[in-house]
Formats: structure tokens, sequence, C-alpha cells
């Protein structure tokens, strides 16, 4: 097989890929509004971003070449108010895959009670073979592409995989210019002397952190002595190993890109903060390592996928030895996997539960910036916390009183906000 005809082969498996994500998170949907009662209607009008825009951006490299990448941002709905969500840079965005990702975030300002609808835009990129001049450039020009679409009363960016503070900051810049007046509303996970908000950089981890408390008082687990496994180490995984190992959790195990460590005993986390690098890569740096898949089967109390998607599949599920699965990254787990848990016994907080920290925090940003006032670390916190208790709370009594999953509870409390407000637009 040619070159060309196996990158096109590998191309349409990963399409495929991606596709069975949207198709997932479909499945998911109709479920959810059948279960409240909603006509075929409301399903249409859900299934697909109300919008999705895809760019093609001219960037000149720093050896004076020119390199054209292609960059999406989807809008799913936006009934109840702006959309809001990441944008990443990462080589497998795929049209699917943002179109999916804006969806999960409806779903997440609906469990949590935010005024937005879901958003989310994506680069075709590496930026860890990308200079900083580069990555500022790309940045400016995606800004660019996109500005006609977004703004602080539109749809509000943030950061997701591989982008940063450092990126929005470039980004706020760059719609400034165009709007011609200061928009720090306009995109949040900011820098804090840009109108960034305190406890931004970590409220996905610390979100995490609220609802596993949430989940293991409900299963009768004490944090201080749990036995927890992180799967990714990166921005959110590293924050949360550290709040878990402060609270007396034992953290056995965590993975990269590269392999896991896995210790019964628990592992010193403050000496594989100090040895990552900005990648969040460490187990380069020991011989004795394990697979990822070697890592999500080993004894605990507690897995938290915290890496990439469909890591606990059908294949797998019934090997996993956690009474909790919390999914601290993005469909970590298949839904036929999450019925071979559900009848294990396994307790499974979803993703769009458990990792809504980030966009909860985000939001505080963007009242704080059209307020121009700010909170301190303990305003944040104690908001946060309030909210996601509750959100939490109400998922887990809507699954029990149900008989379902919590996933399904979450998609029904998270959809149905948006039907509600559809409903009084006239759109259905």
């Amino acid at each position: 097989m040619s070159l060309i005809n196996s990158t096109i082969v590998q191309h349409q498996e990963e399409g495929r890929e991606q596709l069975n994500v949207l198709e997932r998170t479909q499945e998911v949907i109709y479920k959810a509004l059948k279960e409240l009662g909603h006509k075929e209607e409301a399903y249409e009008l859900l299934k697909e971003p109300l919008r999705l825009l895809t760019v093609r951006m001219p960037v000149k490299m720093d050896d004076g070449t020119v390199q054209v990448f292609t960059g999406y941002r989807a809008q799913h709905n936006d009934a109840i108010g702006p959309t809001k969500g990441g944008i990443r840079f990462h080589p497998d965005v795929t049209e699917n895959e943002v179109k999916a990702l804006s969806m999960w975030m409806s779903i997440k300002c609906g469990i949590t009670n935010l005024p937005y609808g879901g958003g989310k835009g994506g680069i075709q990129c590496d930026p860890r073979n990308m200079s900083f001049p580069e990555l500022e450039r790309l940045s400016r020009s995606y800004v660019r592409s996109i500005s006609q679409i977004v703004g602080p009363t539109k749809d509000i960016p943030a950061p997701d995989v591989f982008t940063n503070s450092q990126i929005m900051a470039w980004m706020m810049d760059e719609y400034s210019r165009i709007r011609e007046f200061d928009s720090p509303g306009f995109i949040t996970g900011k820098p804090l002397v840009l109108g960034g908000s305190r406890g931004r950089e970590s409220s996905t981890a610390m979100g995490v952190t609220m609802i596993m408390r949430e989940a293991a008082k409900v299963v009768g687990i004490k944090i201080k002595g749990a036995r927890i496994i992180i799967q990714g180490f990166g921005n959110a995984g590293s924050f949360l190993a550290k709040f878990l190992s402060d609270q007396g959790a034992k953290i056995v195990g965590i993975s990269d890109a590269y392999g896991a460590l896995y210790n019964p005993e628990g592992l010193d986390i403050d000496y594989l903060l100090e040895n990552r690098d900005s990648f969040g890569t460490v187990t380069n740096l020991f011989k004795d390592i394990i697979t990822n898949q070697e890592l999500l089967i080993k004894p605990c109390d507690i897995l938290v996928p915290a890496a990439i998607e469909n890591q606990i599949t059908e294949e797998n599920a019934s090997h996993i030895k956690a009474k909790i699965v919390v999914e601290a990254a993005n469909g970590p787990t298949t839904l036929k996997a999450t019925e071979v848990l559900t009848q294990g016994g396994i307790l499974i907080v979803p993703d769009v539960l458990a990792s809504s920290g980030g966009v909860v925090v985000s939001y505080f940003e963007w009242v704080q910036n059209n307020q121009g006032y700010y909170w301190t670390d303990e305003e944040v916190e104690n908001k946060l916390e309030k909210i996601l208790t509750t959100a939490f709370l109400n998922v887990y009594q809507t699954s029990v009183n149900k008989g379902i999953d919590m996933r399904l509870a979450a998609y029904m409390i998270g959809l149905k906000r948006m039907v509600e407000a559809s409903r009084f637009r006239g759109w259905i």
C-alpha cells in the first residue's frame, strides 16, 4: 500500500472513531429526551449543533514557509444564552469530535444551571512541534477567522487540550483589536492580570475532587486513605493527584502518554509533580512501568480516567476493580462499558458532571469581567462547591428514583432547560 493510500485509510479509521463519539452522544440524547417525554422534533433540534464553522488558516512558519491549518467552531444551542466552550489544539481534531464536545458542553451547562448553551472549537495542529511565535500567529489567525460568530454575548471560548492562559491572552488581544475596544469577557481562562479568575487553572480538578467526595459519601468510602488511580497526569490529572494526596488519599497509580506507574503502597505525588515536564510526562524517568490499559484494571477504590476517549470498553470493563469510576476525561467510557460497570455495581460519575468545574469557574470569570469586580480564592471555591454539590445530588437522586445510570440521569437534567427554552422561543 502506498504512503498516500495508507494515510487515507488511517484518516478514514480516525473519522469512524470520532463519528462513533458523535453517534454515542446522540444515542444518549435520544434516550434522555424519550425518558423526559419529548417528541421527535426536540431530538431533531438537539442531535447536531445549530452552527458549525470550518475555517482554513494560512500561517507563516519560522522557516519562511506557509502552512495551512484547518479549524472549527461549533455552537450547539443558544436558546438559553450565549454558547460556551474550549478551544483545543491537537493533530486529531475532527469535525465530528468538535460537534460532540459542543453537545457535552450543553449538558454540563444544563446540569450546573448556567445561562449558556454548549460550544467548542479546535484546530488540527501539533503545538508540541511549534514555536511560541508560530502558536501566536495561529491563535490570532483563528480569532480573525471566527470573529463574526463569537463575542461576550454570542460565544465565549476558553482553554482546552494543549491550550493555556497565554493562548487565551493572544486571542483576547486579537479580538479587542478587531472590535476596537477591550473585551475581557470575550474569552475565559486568561491570566489574572488580564481579567482571569482565581482558581480557573485548577478548577476542573477542584471540581472533580468535590464531586468525588460526594460520590464517595453515597458509596460509603472515605477519601482519606482511599486507594485512587488517575489515568492521565496533565493539567487536570496532576492537580487532582495533588488535591487528593493532600486530603490523605493514597494515589496508587498514575499514567501519561508513554506508560503508567502503579504502587499499592502509594506514589510520591510531590516528587512526580516536581519532575514531570510541561506536557505532564514523568513515566520516562522510571524503569518499572506498565501500560495505560494495565493500569485501568489494577485494584483500587476509585478509578479516574483523566486522559482521552474510549479507555474503558466492553472488552476491559468486566476487569475493572474499582467501586467508583469518576470520568475526568471526555468520553472515556463507551456505552456498552457503562452497562457492564453498572450491572457490576460500580458507580459511574459521568464526564458531563465530573468535569463540569471548569465551565463553572469560566462562568465566574465571565461574570467578574462583566461586573468589573473580582473575587477571592475562597469566594470562588465556596461558590463552586455549592453549585457542584447541588448538581451531583440532583443527578444522583434522579438516577436512584428512576432506576437508571447516572449518565442518562445527567443528560436528562442537562437537556431539560434547553428544551424548555427552545419551546418558549417557538423553535419546537
